[in-house]
This record gives structure tokens, sequence and C-alpha cells, in this order.
């Protein structure tokens, strides 16, 4: 019987397992060589032909979960991150709350004048006299990559700023920097582009450091849809009320009892709050 299998993507798609991408994403969560190798050999004890990816990463984080809470927190960052969604306003909410917390002064949704026509800016950042505007790509689709159309696009929308900026000599609100911001993987177009533009990308796993990943863990920002205590409909609507990182909950307990949730439900979410921020690469 032969050893290779073929899986589905989310997008539909089939190819081989490929179980050095499982090794490297096990890897970045921080789990040990012998929690790796435990996980692959459950993994392909259980392999079959037509299995969805999806299946394979829900086996992965129950197995990390039982063992390693912290690791499986890591491993399911990236998800937690995607399920933030639909809307991108708390991907921008939650970038925002990063750069502020690296001492940037942050503005999250404005609008700003520009040679041909207004724009809307996700975040604006300011530290040690650099004005910054930031974009945020964000998409909950697994599999979706920012590609050349995106970098193009912010690109012409920093240069349609710093015209007006120009002509009217503002400096106080001058744009110095384009960022592009994204929760996804980049397209090798879009990170060529950007390297040549002078447009400063930041991905899910690129550049190599200073990654979003790396961002995340380094500020200890993180989403509240990384909770296991809470359903997906009380994260959806702990985000409706703005609340969208772990801090966001300890003073906020009047809100939680007014979205329903008992006093144990609250215990319950605040106890593994505390315990993953504290794990969470310590």
């Amino acid at each position: 019987m032969s050893s290779k299998h073929w899986v589905v993507k989310a997008t539909g798609e089939r190819e081989l397992f490929d179980q050095t991408k499982l090794r490297d994403s096990l890897r970045r969560s921080g789990a040990s060589e012998e929690d790796i190798g435990n996980v692959v050999s459950n993994i392909l004890a259980e392999m079959h032909d037509g299995v969805s990816t999806e299946k394979i990463y829900r086996h992965a984080f129950a197995l990390l979960k039982r063992q390693h809470k912290d690791v499986a927190a890591q491993y399911n960052l990236r998800r937690a991150i995607r399920e933030m969604g639909p809307t991108g306003f708390p991907f921008e909410q939650f970038v925002g709350e990063i750069l502020r917390s690296k001492g940037y002064e942050v503005r999250v949704g404005l609008i700003v004048q520009g040679w041909c026509v207004d724009h809307e800016v996700d975040v604006s950042a300011k530290k040690d006299g650099t004005h910054i505007l930031i974009e945020c790509k964000f998409h909950n689709e697994e599999g979706f990559k920012t590609d050349l159309k995106v970098a193009l696009y912010v690109r012409e929308r920093f240069q349609d700023i710093q015209k007006k900026h120009e002509s009217i000599k503002d400096e106080t609100e001058r744009f110095h920097e384009a960022w592009l911001v994204t929760n996804t993987k980049l397209t090798s177009k879009a990170i060529q582009y950007a390297q040549c533009a002078g447009l400063n990308v930041i991905g899910w796993n690129y550049p190599r450091r200073g990654n979003l990943q790396d961002l995340v863990n380094e500020t200890r920002m993180y989403p509240i849809t990384a909770l296991t205590a809470l359903s997906f409909a009380e994260k959806r609507r702990l985000m409706e009320n703005r609340i969208v990182l772990f801090r966001d909950l300890f003073d906020k307990k009047k809100m939680l009892h007014g979205l329903g949730l008992d006093d144990k439900k609250i215990e319950r979410v605040l106890a593994e709050a505390t315990e993953l921020n504290g794990m969470m690469l310590a």
C-alpha cells in the first residue's frame, strides 16, 4: 500500500500530504521534537486519501492541547486572528494596539485628503518624528495570499496623499512611510514590488523577523478568539463591543455580564486568559 496520501485543502484543491509542513508549523509553535514526533505519528496512523487539511489541523490541535496549552495556543494563533472577521475592523484595532504597545501614537480609521480623492486610512502611527500610513488587509479565508495588486494599491494611495501634502506644505500631517500589514502570507511578486518601491510589508510570516506572529508574541497582544472558553457567538459579540484582546476582558466584567455570561463562565474565561497570557512564550 502506498505511503502517499492526497489531502483536500480549504480551497477544494488536492495535494499530496507533506508531513514536513506539519512538522514545521508545530516547530514554529514551540513544540518539542518529541511532541512533534508524537503528533505526526498519530496523524499518520489515521491518514487516508481525501482527508481535509481542516481535520488534520483539528487533530493536531487536540493532541497538543492535552499536553501543552501554551503550544496549542501558539499553533492556533494564526487561525484565531483569522477568526476576528468577517470584517476587517477588529484587525485594524488589533494592529493599532500592537503599535501603541510599541510606543506609537495611533489613530484608527481616519479620512485623509489626497491630491485626487479623499482616502480612508486604516491606521495612522507616529513615533520619533516619523508618521506612518498603514493599510490593513484582513482575510478570513484559509490559503488566501495578499498579492501584487494590493501592494500597488497601497503605494498609489500613499503617493496621492503625499502629493496633496506637498502642495500645501503640511508637515504636521504629512506621512513619511507607507506600510501594508496583513494576516495572510504574501505572494513573491508582492514582496518583490514592496522591496523595490520602498513599501514596508508585514505579513503572517514575513519578514523573517518582525513578522505579524513575532509582533503579537513580543507585545503579548493576544486576540480573544484564541480562547476556547468562549463560543464563536460570544467572541463575535465581544468584538462588536470593541473587546478584541485578552487584556480587554479584565476591566470589562460588567460588559461580560451584559452579554449574558454568568459568573462561572466569566471566571473560566478570565482564568484561561490569565493562564495563556502567562504561558505563551514566557
